[in-house]
Protein backbone atom coordinates (compact mmCIF):
# COMPACT_ATOMS: atom_id res chain seq x y z
CA UNK A 1 0.00 0.00 0.00
CA UNK A 2 1.49 3.43 -0.92
CA UNK A 3 2.86 4.99 2.28
CA UNK A 4 1.56 8.53 1.81
CA UNK A 5 -1.87 7.39 0.67
CA UNK A 6 -2.20 5.12 3.71
CA UNK A 7 -1.37 8.00 6.05
CA UNK A 8 -3.95 10.22 4.39
CA UNK A 9 -6.64 7.57 4.69
CA UNK A 10 -5.93 6.77 8.32
CA UNK A 11 -5.89 10.46 9.24
CA UNK A 12 -9.30 11.06 7.67
CA UNK A 13 -11.79 8.30 8.56
CA UNK A 14 -14.84 7.77 6.41
CA UNK A 15 -18.39 6.87 7.36
CA UNK A 16 -20.86 4.43 5.85
CA UNK A 17 -24.30 5.68 6.90
CA UNK A 18 -27.87 4.68 6.16
CA UNK A 19 -30.65 7.16 6.69
CA UNK A 20 -34.05 6.32 8.21
CA UNK A 21 -32.71 3.51 10.40
CA UNK A 22 -34.96 1.58 12.78
CA UNK A 23 -34.08 1.02 16.43
CA UNK A 24 -30.65 -0.27 17.40
CA UNK A 25 -29.87 -3.92 16.82
CA UNK A 26 -29.75 -6.30 19.75
CA UNK A 27 -27.11 -8.99 20.09
CA UNK A 28 -24.26 -9.93 17.74
CA UNK A 29 -24.27 -8.41 14.27
CA UNK A 30 -21.52 -10.49 12.68
CA UNK A 31 -18.19 -12.16 13.14
CA UNK A 32 -14.61 -12.20 11.92
CA UNK A 33 -14.68 -14.42 8.84
CA UNK A 34 -10.93 -14.58 8.18
CA UNK A 35 -7.67 -13.08 9.39
CA UNK A 36 -4.12 -13.23 8.10
CA UNK A 37 -1.68 -11.47 10.38
CA UNK A 38 -2.56 -9.62 13.56
CA UNK A 39 -5.45 -7.43 14.58
CA UNK A 40 -7.29 -6.07 17.59
CA UNK A 41 -10.92 -5.96 18.63
CA UNK A 42 -12.06 -3.15 20.91
CA UNK A 43 -15.32 -3.96 22.73
CA UNK A 44 -16.73 -1.74 25.48
CA UNK A 45 -13.38 0.02 25.69
CA UNK A 46 -11.44 -3.21 26.20
CA UNK A 47 -8.92 -4.43 23.62
CA UNK A 48 -8.40 -8.09 22.73
CA UNK A 49 -6.40 -9.91 20.04
CA UNK A 50 -8.57 -10.48 16.98
CA UNK A 51 -9.27 -14.09 15.99
CA UNK A 52 -11.34 -15.92 13.39
CA UNK A 53 -14.91 -16.50 14.55
CA UNK A 54 -14.83 -13.65 17.04
CA UNK A 55 -18.32 -12.21 17.52
CA UNK A 56 -18.91 -8.61 16.45
CA UNK A 57 -21.36 -6.27 18.16
CA UNK A 58 -22.53 -2.72 17.62
CA UNK A 59 -19.88 -0.26 18.73
CA UNK A 60 -16.98 -2.67 18.22
CA UNK A 61 -13.81 -1.50 16.51
CA UNK A 62 -11.61 -3.82 14.46
CA UNK A 63 -8.02 -2.74 13.78
CA UNK A 64 -5.78 -4.63 11.37
CA UNK A 65 -2.02 -4.43 11.69
CA UNK A 66 0.67 -3.77 9.10
CA UNK A 67 0.83 -6.56 6.54
CA UNK A 68 -2.46 -8.06 7.74
CA UNK A 69 -5.78 -8.56 5.99
CA UNK A 70 -9.19 -9.58 7.35
CA UNK A 71 -12.78 -10.14 6.32
CA UNK A 72 -15.77 -9.26 8.47
CA UNK A 73 -19.12 -10.95 7.92
CA UNK A 74 -22.13 -8.83 8.85
CA UNK A 75 -25.46 -10.62 9.18
CA UNK A 76 -26.81 -11.71 6.95
CA UNK A 77 -25.16 -11.22 3.56
CA UNK A 78 -22.52 -8.49 3.74
CA UNK A 79 -18.74 -8.85 3.72
CA UNK A 80 -16.17 -6.15 4.42
CA UNK A 81 -12.68 -7.05 3.28
CA UNK A 82 -10.02 -5.01 5.08
CA UNK A 83 -6.50 -4.19 3.95
CA UNK A 84 -3.40 -3.57 6.09
CA UNK A 85 -3.58 -0.87 8.77
CA UNK A 86 -7.31 -0.47 8.26
CA UNK A 87 -9.81 0.31 11.01
CA UNK A 88 -13.54 -0.39 10.99
CA UNK A 89 -15.93 0.73 13.73
CA UNK A 90 -19.38 -0.86 13.66
CA UNK A 91 -21.04 2.22 15.08
CA UNK A 92 -24.50 1.15 13.92
CA UNK A 93 -25.54 -1.81 11.81
CA UNK A 94 -28.84 -3.61 11.27
CA UNK A 95 -29.18 -6.75 9.18
CA UNK A 96 -30.95 -6.05 5.88
CA UNK A 97 -31.17 -2.35 6.74
CA UNK A 98 -27.60 -1.07 6.85
CA UNK A 99 -26.11 1.25 9.39
CA UNK A 100 -23.15 3.43 10.21
CA UNK A 101 -19.61 2.12 9.86
CA UNK A 102 -16.55 4.33 10.28
CA UNK A 103 -13.41 3.30 8.46
CA UNK A 104 -9.87 4.32 7.75
CA UNK A 105 -7.68 2.50 5.25
CA UNK A 106 -8.67 0.30 2.30
CA UNK A 107 -11.70 -1.94 1.94
CA UNK A 108 -13.95 -3.79 -0.43
CA UNK A 109 -17.63 -3.72 0.47
CA UNK A 110 -19.40 -6.76 -0.96
CA UNK A 111 -23.11 -7.53 -0.89
CA UNK A 112 -24.58 -10.11 -3.30
CA UNK A 113 -26.46 -8.72 -6.25
CA UNK A 114 -29.53 -10.83 -5.38
CA UNK A 115 -29.63 -9.68 -1.74
CA UNK A 116 -32.20 -7.10 -0.62
CA UNK A 117 -30.92 -3.62 -1.47
CA UNK A 118 -29.75 -1.27 1.29
CA UNK A 119 -29.30 2.44 0.65
CA UNK A 120 -25.97 3.52 2.13
CA UNK A 121 -24.12 6.81 2.18
CA UNK A 122 -20.37 6.50 2.40
CA UNK A 123 -18.97 9.80 3.67
CA UNK A 124 -15.31 10.72 3.79
CA UNK A 125 -12.98 13.70 3.73
CA UNK A 126 -12.73 13.02 0.00
CA UNK A 127 -16.44 13.12 -0.81
CA UNK A 128 -19.75 11.33 -0.39
CA UNK A 129 -20.51 7.95 -1.92
CA UNK A 130 -24.10 6.83 -2.34
CA UNK A 131 -24.27 3.03 -2.45
CA UNK A 132 -27.07 0.59 -3.15
CA UNK A 133 -26.28 -3.10 -2.57
CA UNK A 134 -23.08 -3.54 -4.53
CA UNK A 135 -19.39 -4.43 -4.63
CA UNK A 136 -16.96 -1.56 -4.60
CA UNK A 137 -13.41 -0.65 -3.58
CA UNK A 138 -12.39 2.41 -1.57
CA UNK A 139 -8.77 3.13 -0.80
CA UNK A 140 -5.36 4.03 -2.19
CA UNK A 141 -4.71 3.40 -5.86
CA UNK A 142 -1.81 4.70 -7.94
CA UNK A 143 -0.86 7.15 -5.19
CA UNK A 144 -4.37 8.59 -4.89
CA UNK A 145 -7.59 7.89 -2.99
CA UNK A 146 -10.02 6.21 -5.35
CA UNK A 147 -13.37 4.48 -5.71
CA UNK A 148 -13.93 1.61 -8.11
CA UNK A 149 -17.25 -0.16 -8.73
CA UNK A 150 -17.02 -3.82 -9.61
CA UNK A 151 -20.77 -4.44 -9.56
CA UNK A 152 -23.85 -2.24 -9.08
CA UNK A 153 -24.05 1.54 -9.07
CA UNK A 154 -22.43 4.20 -6.90
CA UNK A 155 -22.72 8.00 -6.88
CA UNK A 156 -19.66 9.94 -5.75
CA UNK A 157 -20.13 13.61 -4.82
CA UNK A 158 -17.81 16.38 -3.64
CA UNK A 159 -17.45 20.13 -4.12
CA UNK A 160 -20.91 20.35 -5.74
CA UNK A 161 -20.15 17.76 -8.43
CA UNK A 162 -21.56 14.23 -8.64
CA UNK A 163 -20.35 11.31 -10.74
CA UNK A 164 -22.30 8.10 -11.29
CA UNK A 165 -20.24 4.93 -11.50
CA UNK A 166 -21.33 1.56 -12.80
CA UNK A 167 -19.50 -1.73 -13.12
CA UNK A 168 -15.95 -1.14 -14.35
CA UNK A 169 -15.93 2.58 -13.54
CA UNK A 170 -13.60 4.42 -11.18
CA UNK A 171 -12.82 7.94 -9.98
CA UNK A 172 -9.97 9.57 -8.08
CA UNK A 173 -10.72 11.77 -5.07
CA UNK A 174 -8.97 14.71 -3.42
CA UNK A 175 -9.87 16.87 -0.45
CA UNK A 176 -12.07 19.79 -1.43
CA UNK A 177 -12.00 18.88 -5.10
CA UNK A 178 -14.67 17.42 -7.38
CA UNK A 179 -14.29 13.73 -8.19
CA UNK A 180 -12.26 13.13 -11.32
CA UNK A 181 -14.01 12.29 -14.54
CA UNK A 182 -15.32 8.73 -14.59
CA UNK A 183 -12.99 6.33 -16.35
CA UNK A 184 -12.95 2.63 -17.11
CA UNK A 185 -10.21 1.03 -15.05
CA UNK A 186 -7.88 -1.42 -16.75
CA UNK A 187 -7.20 -4.87 -15.39
CA UNK A 188 -3.80 -4.16 -13.76
CA UNK A 189 -5.18 -1.29 -11.66
CA UNK A 190 -8.25 -3.29 -10.61
CA UNK A 191 -6.15 -6.28 -9.66
CA UNK A 192 -3.77 -4.10 -7.61
CA UNK A 193 -6.66 -2.48 -5.74
CA UNK A 194 -8.35 -5.76 -4.84
CA UNK A 195 -5.02 -7.32 -3.89
CA UNK A 196 -4.75 -4.74 -1.09
CA UNK A 197 -7.50 -6.59 0.74
CA UNK A 198 -6.40 -10.07 -0.30
CA UNK A 199 -8.88 -10.57 -3.13
CA UNK A 200 -8.65 -11.62 -6.74
CA UNK A 201 -11.22 -10.01 -8.98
Amino acid sequence: MPHLSRRALLAAPAVLALSSLPAAAAGPIGQTRSLRGSGKLVHDGRQSPLSVGMVLNEGDTVRIGAGAIAALFLHTETLIHMGPETQVTLARYLAEAGGTITIGGALVFDRPEAAPKVDLTFQSAFGEIGVRGTRFFFGPSKGKVAVFVDRGRVTVSNAGVSRTLRGGDGVDLARGQPPSEVSQWKAPRIEAAFALVGLKR
